[in-house]
């Protein structure tokens, strides 16, 4: 990865330009942030090809093939534009090095990992010939290594089969040493299905052995053995030779078909559950130990990588220079965090440079360790977010630790206080006489209430990941109090930004549960006072001792609602209210708000829950990157929960101002807190500043929507994309 050029755009087609991946002679490679937050890796293509309208038509026509890819071992297209001035195309970005990089560092791969590699690029390689294609350029370098599995790459130069090549009629297409004998001939119109598995035995017989099955050298030699000598599989395990030797014949019709390959090697003893981990139980039944701390290191440093910025034309580097923090400003009564727009260029994240396994550190015994608190409800009634951000917190820790250069290590120390006054209190004693530098939560109002008082007296911060109390916003003496969520109040934004953009209505109606206390009333205030669509709103209560919503319901249609909103925070009335809804055929936009995004919604509400939009103050922690979910899961064997990644911005902001101090063993808990107040700070989730007296960025940043469908709450993205301005 490097720097930005000094030439290169800002964006291209929505997409925030972060980083240069790599270029070629097709193109330039970005890494980029799509408008939903999602990182791609967004390729550009050379001026002299998009001035060739023959090379249009083909780029065009195969855009519109490779968009309709699908499956688990593919990377899809995500984005493109074949007609731009320079057209591009973007696929979800995947941080995992290259099964070239695995092999020539490490050896071949164990039997059991071949036949899962093959199987499961068989298995894309299938539903890419099912879909017309040929990909042409099957190679270790286009097959990327995750924990869950492989992924094939790069459709760069892929071919409709049957099609007439658009290429000049003596180029040879491809990789030399990982082509067919018909691409090796330059004979384009033989160029089928058959030579995809051809080039995947290449693979396979490279990814056993180490060695390529047509040797090295001069590009024309490996050719000429290509097409006229057998390959050399003398060190391919004998289980797997007899079929790579099949998919090698020179004579693409004797061959077997990609199906054939993926059930050949679908040895019931190494097949893995489709919706597990290898072997079903953990990723050592897919890699061995050395490959499989290099996806997991590769995963943690590309986390790792600081924001992106431009080399001017002469600068020579091979990495982003740090970002220096913002100048510094007093800390206003509010003391919360806003959530900039610049979450687009929140983060770069890469994989496959080789400077990342050169980078050195100091020995950890000559640093000075600096132990950060946590605590939250991780055995109670909230333990889900609370072990979430926990897990986040903990990976966040790793990776400073494992970046190179660092001035100092940090270390976590957690308190379960299970969302109980007493037990938060015991907490921040603890935490304050350790003299921790800062404390993450707690996570419930309760114990956020309890420990606030000690903290405050001890000068250490209490950086709030997913609360966001007005009792404790209110109150002037907490002057170490840090939020870094985006407010609770403004939570009508993103519902009314989708009922003007997305489903644009005239009237809105709010039912008001009244046993969301104030929650609930702010948010009927605001969509009252800010109608969306500026269209009206009016509000039908239900009492709190009541669990009917019918007569509310009955109140809103009467006056022909077109959009209902509900203010409710529990996910059991959500689902009467769901049920209410549904059963007086009212099937109109259904809004709510993030605290009823629980399994219970869905499974009370049933078929009325589905197609509920809901606006949330966390992002998806599955789209943040690649390299954030693997390194999650090679470290908890699951999938990141919500507000992971907020923690682990909580953590990398924490640290922000311990560098910004110099990181040495005095540095105090009292100047953290009055640092971080100084801070902007590019996350993994979203951009975070303060700002003076109280927020003073457009309200609304840093929300995200969702939507049920089936069984989960899918993301939409962050609102401002529905914005009309946005």
């Amino acid at each position: 990865m490097r720097p930005l050029a000094a030439d290169d755009p800002e964006d291209i087609g929505g997409h925030r330009l972060l980083a240069r991946l790599g270029a070629g002679g097709m193109g330039v490679v970005y890494l980029a942030r799509g408008a939903g937050g999602a990182l791609v890796a967004l390729k550009v293509i050379r001026a002299e090809h998009a001035a060739d309208p023959a090379f249009r038509a083909r780029f065009r026509r195969e855009v519109a093939a490779v968009r309709g890819l699908s499956g688990r071992w593919l990377v899809p297209v995500v984005a493109a534009d074949p007609e731009a001035r320079s057209p591009w195309l973007a696929t979800e970005f995947v941080p995992g090095p290259a099964l070239a990089e695995a092999v020539d560092g490490h050896g071949p791969l164990p039997v059991a990992a071949v036949r899962v590699l093959g199987s499961r690029l068989a298995e894309a390689l299938t539903a890419v010939h099912a879909a017309g294609l040929v990909h042409r350029d099957v190679k270790p370098g286009n097959v990327l290594l995750g924990l869950d599995g492989p992924r094939l790459i790069d459709f760069g130069i892929a071919l409709a089969a049957g099609a007439t090549a658009l290429t000049a009629p003596d180029a040879v297409v491809g990789t030399p040493g990982f082509l067919s004998p018909e691409q090796a001939r330059a004979r384009a119109g033989e160029v089928g299905p058959p030579s995809d598995v051809f080039s995947l035995g290449c693979v396979l017989a490279y990814a056993a052995s180490a060695r390529r099955p047509f040797g090295t050298g001069h590009a024309a030699a490996v050719l000429f053995r290509t097409v006229h000598e057998d390959p050399d599989l003398t060190d391919v395990p004998a289980g797997l030779r007899p079929l790579i030797e099949g998919c090698l014949a020179k004579d693409p019709a004797r061959r077997p078909t990609a199906a054939r390959v993926r059930a050949a090697l679908q040895d019931p003893r190494t097949r893995l559950a489709r919706d597990a981990g290898p072997a079903g139980s953990g990723a050592e039944g897919w890699l061995p130990p050395a490959v499989l701390r290099l996806v997991a290191e590769r995963s943690a440093r590309a986390l790792d990588i600081p924001a992106p910025h431009r080399a001017p034309p002469e600068e020579t580097v091979t990495g982003p220079a740090p970002t220096a923090p913002a100048g510094r400003r007093a800390p206003g009564r509010r003391r919360v965090l806003a959530v900039g727009g610049a979450a687009a260029s929140a983060l770069a994240l890469g994989g496959g440079t080789a400077a990342y396994l050169t980078l050195g550190r100091r020995p950890g015994a000559e640093l000075p360790v600096h132990t950060l608190g946590f605590q939250a409800d991780l055995s109670g009634a909230d333990q889900t977010d609370g072990v979430a951000q926990e897990r986040g917190a903990r990976l966040a820790v790793a990776h400073h630790n494992a970046r190179a250069g660092i001035a100092f290590r940090l270390a976590l120390d957690t308190f379960d206080d299970r969302g109980d006054a007493t037990r938060a209190r015991q907490a921040a004693e603890r935490f304050t006489k350790a003299a921790v530098r800062a404390v993450l939560g707690p996570d419930t109002p309760a114990a956020a209430r309890a420990a606030a008082p000690r903290y405050q007296s001890a000068r250490t911060a209490m950086v709030l990941v997913s609360l966001d109390d007005p009792r404790l916003d209110e109150d002037d003496t907490l002057r170490t109090l840090r939020v870094t969520r985006a407010p609770e109040r403004f939570l009508a934004v993103p519902l009314a930004a989708y009922l003007t953009s997305v489903r644009p209505v005239a009237r809105t109606a709010v039912i008001d549960d009244r046993a969301a206390g104030r929650v609930g009333s702010e948010l009927a205030d605001s969509l009252t006072q800010r109608p969306p669509n500026e269209g009206t709103t009016r509000v039908y209560p239900v009492p709190a001792e009541s669990d009917d919503f019918s007569p509310a319901v009955r109140a809103a249609l009467a006056d022909r609602a077109q959009a209902v909103v509900l203010t409710g925070t529990s996910a059991d009335r959500a689902a009467r209210c769901a049920r209410a809804l549904a059963e007086a055929g009212f099937t109109g936009p259904r809004l709510g708000t993030w605290h009823i995004m629980r399994p219970d919604f869905l499974r009370a509400g049933g078929a009325a829950a589905q197609g509920w939009v809901f606006g949330a103050p966390f992002t998806d922690p599955g789209s943040v990157s690649g390299a954030f979910r693997s390194a999650h899961r090679a470290a908890y064997g699951t999938a990141p929960g919500r507000w992971a990644p907020e923690a682990y911005d909580a953590v990398g902001l924490v640290a922000r101002a311990l560098e910004a101090l110099g990181g040495g063993a005095g540095v105090t808990a009292g100047a953290v807190a009055e640092r971080l107040s100084d801070l902007t700070y590019q996350g993994l989730a979203k951009s975070l500043r303060f700002t003076a007296g109280s927020i003073d960025t457009p309200q609304g940043e840093g929300y995200f929507l969702y939507q049920t469908e089936g069984n989960v709450f899918r993301f939409l993205g962050r609102y401002d994309r529905f914005t009309k301005h946005g």
